[in-house]
């Protein structure tokens, strides 16, 4: 039987993550591992003109101390007490950041989010989950928010 002792759970702070985070603290605890939470800022700019972004001035800098304060609040501090936990942000594309992450810290699982994006958001935006699961180093747990409807990309 497989042992999960280096656990690696990735959030985009959203109400998916929200929920799989709990299956990330079940494996921790079942198994008596470490938790690592990961967090990826993406680094393209969110606004663009003419090819050409305008960001505010320390843009990037208020968003890593709002990010930070937001990774903080993902495990609850009585958790962060019984396991052993590390929080982690990182910058660039989030499916290739988590997946070098698990590679370079020897995870034994992946645990994150689906968002159940239809067929047509899909081909547009593609899908963090897929890319991890296709080129992870370890299993990986998708959770889908028991909310979303199931969509068939089909």
């Amino acid at each position: 039987m497989a042992q999960f002792k280096r656990i690696l759970f990735a959030t985009d702070f959203s109400e998916t993550s929200a929920y799989a985070v709990e299956h990330a603290l079940l494996m921790a605890r079942t198994f008596g591992g470490d938790l690592h939470v990961l967090t990826v800022l993406e680094t393209e700019s969110p606004i663009m003109m003419d090819g050409v972004s305008y960001l505010p001035p320390n843009y990037f800098e208020e968003i890593e101390k709002i990010t930070a304060e937001r990774l903080e609040s993902v495990i609850a501090r009585e958790d962060r007490d019984k396991l052993s936990v590390t929080l982690v942000m990182r910058r660039g594309a989030p499916f290739s950041e988590i997946v070098r992450y698990a590679h370079d810290q020897k995870m034994d699982l992946i645990v994150l989010g689906t968002h159940g994006r239809g067929a047509l958001a899909h081909v547009f935006l593609g899908n963090i989950a897929e890319k991890v699961v296709r080129q992870a180093p370890c299993p990986v747990l998708t959770v889908r928010h028991p909310k979303h409807e199931f969509v068939s990309p089909f």
